[in-house]
């Protein structure tokens, strides 16, 4: 393992890295707040503050140790969730969509900018590698984030989504039933690149598309 490529990796992906975890938690928090929990507000997860939302084995080593055991070749980690009390929405199966939409939601923003941000240093004549490529890490950190939490299994984002639009009963035993086991079968499933080959890629494609469209004026304006 060279350890100055991972120097190098870690100083270019820790601000989108960081910026991805924490607006995607405080997000689901705002908008669980927005609807009537305020659970998240209380507990101090309603803020910006990265030290709120990281976990130390699941935002920093784990990610490290992957990296190193697999050659950088697969990483997987994750935040310290929001605390939500769904009894406490005012309309909870409804509600609850919305709250677990607003952090992929937040991440697929903040591809968006960090997209404009690259368009916006190519047109200012910037060359220094280490920028650039922290702005494209930016936008494959956050379509990553964007698209593997909304993979409709519990405990990921997709899985409150789908439960929230399936009929009650229906949901009530897909939760009670899955939820347990999900964290398991979502890693079992990325594992025998299932996830990765008919979920990731093929959304991620298409968030690619649709941030290269949207960004194209901008592109045609300034380039």
């Amino acid at each position: 393992m060279d350890i100055s490529n991972l120097i190098q990796t870690v100083l270019i992906y820790a601000l989108p890295v960081i910026f991805a975890i924490t607006v995607h938690e405080a997000a689901h928090g705002y908008v669980a707040r927005h609807f009537g929990d305020n659970t998240a507000e209380v507990m101090g997860r309603v803020t910006l503050n990265p030290v709120k939302h990281i976990d130390p084995i699941g935002t920093i080593l784990m990610p490290l140790m992957l990296y190193f055991a697999t050659s950088g070749a697969f990483l997987f980690g994750y935040a310290k969730p929001v605390p939500v009390n769904f009894g406490r929405l005012r309309h909870p199966k409804r509600d609850m969509v919305w709250v677990a939409l607003a952090g992929p939601l937040s991440n697929f923003v903040q591809a968006i900018l960090w997209g404009l941000l690259l368009v916006a240093l190519v047109a200012a004549g910037v060359t220094e590698t280490f920028f650039i490529k922290m702005a494209q890490g930016g936008i494959l950190v956050n379509l990553v984030m964007w698209a593997f939490n909304l993979f409709p299994l519990p405990p990921l984002d997709g899985g409150r989504v789908l439960a929230g639009l399936l009929p009650s009963g229906q949901a009530q035993m897909f939760l009670a039933r899955i939820e347990p086991y999900g964290f398991f079968i979502v890693m079992g499933l990325v594992l025998a690149g299932i996830v990765s080959t008919y979920w990731l890629r093929p959304l991620m494609d298409v968030g690619y598309f649709v941030i290269n469209l949207l960004i194209t004026p901008l592109k045609a304006l300034l380039l």
